[in-house]
């Protein structure tokens, strides 16, 4: 009798006691999509999908240095503090990958978070489990530091991640606005808050981006970012180099067309550093002078890249 071998299951699980409680730790994980703000190796998530407490997602994320794309289905179960999660397109040499948050309520409003992955390589590959192993160990740790760093910080999380949106109507194709905001590489040359930018393709549609922005007091900040483009309809971007002020930064273009015209909008989402409030607003300035300054600062330079890619039409060289 023969028969094939079933490829060999690989398991990790990794843990972190956080000063906060279970409900405040899960909000952070069931919000999938600000999870480019909130975790270091998430570049992006676009909802496919959402009914009940399941959802399916796209994720764009770095995995030992290069982005990387995969389909998760998640299963959500607020009353027992889990979050269940399964790839169903895996990218190689992963063949397969699933796991879960556990969330254990501890003594002193503290929470053990746990996070299980299990997966299975390409072929039963005998050497590529060592890096997804280092991957997985060197991600899963930077993903509890970064829910531990929000849930401490001594304010709700709804005074720390701000999500907010502008968007304005086109004058040109959205595809014309579209390509301007691709190519960041001419910002310096078209944007006044922009002073230099530098663009490198890593991968089709994988952009990284370094730039330096002016703001209206004259300081400036130099940001490195990551960027997956979907033509015609979308730039995400997350930053990995930030201004003092924020702990995460994330953000979306999208473009629209039909028969009543077309448009574009700015989405951002920030993690804000209640410890650098006073360093960089002064001291007595609180959380809601802090949202209040990003709010303005980010909003008023997407509305002035998208008010020039309204006109690029006429603008371009």
């Amino acid at each position: 009798m023969t028969g094939s071998r079933l490829p060999r299951v690989h398991r990790t699980e990794h843990s972190l006691i956080v000063a906060a409680p279970p409900a405040q730790l899960y909000d952070l994980i069931a919000d999938a999509a600000s999870w480019p703000a909130v975790f270091g190796p998430c570049a992006y998530v676009r909802h496919l999908s959402r009914t009940g407490h399941s959802e399916r997602f796209e994720l764009w994320a770095e995995v030992n240095g290069e982005v990387r794309r995969w389909t998760s289905r998640r299963t959500l179960d607020p009353e027992r503090f889990y979050v269940g999660f399964r790839q169903e397109h895996s990218s190689p040499p992963v063949a397969s990958m699933g796991g879960g948050w556990l969330l254990r309520r501890l003594p002193g409003r503290r929470t053990e978070v746990v996070l299980r992955h299990r997966f299975t390589t390409v072929g039963d590959d005998p050497v590529a489990p060592a890096g997804l192993l280092e991957a997985l160990d060197r991600n899963s740790r930077s993903e509890l530091a970064a829910l531990a760093r929000v849930a401490e910080s001594g304010h709700p999380v709804r005074e720390v991640v701000l999500t907010f949106t502008d968007t304005i109507e086109l004058a040109c194709p959205a595809e014309t606005a579209y390509t301007f905001v691709e190519r960041a590489d001419l910002w310096a040359e078209r944007l006044p808050h922009v002073s230099r930018s530098e663009l490198t393709e890593t991968a089709p549609g994988v952009q990284e981006l370094a730039m330096e922005t002016v703001t209206p007091d004259g300081s400036a900040h130099t940001t490195r970012s990551v960027r997956v483009c979907h033509r015609p309809g979308w730039i995400a971007y997350k930053q990995r180099v930030l201004p003092k002020l924020l702990l995460g930064h994330s953000g979306l273009w999208t473009f629209e067309e039909d028969a009543a015209g077309a448009r574009a909008s700015a989405r951002h989402t920030v993690v804000i550093d209640p410890a650098a409030v006073p360093a960089v607003l002064g001291e007595g300035a609180g959380l809601a002078d802090a949202r209040s300054y990003v709010r303005k600062a980010l909003g008023d330079n997407s509305r002035t890249t998208l008010s020039l890619a309204a006109g690029i039409g006429t603008a371009a060289r």
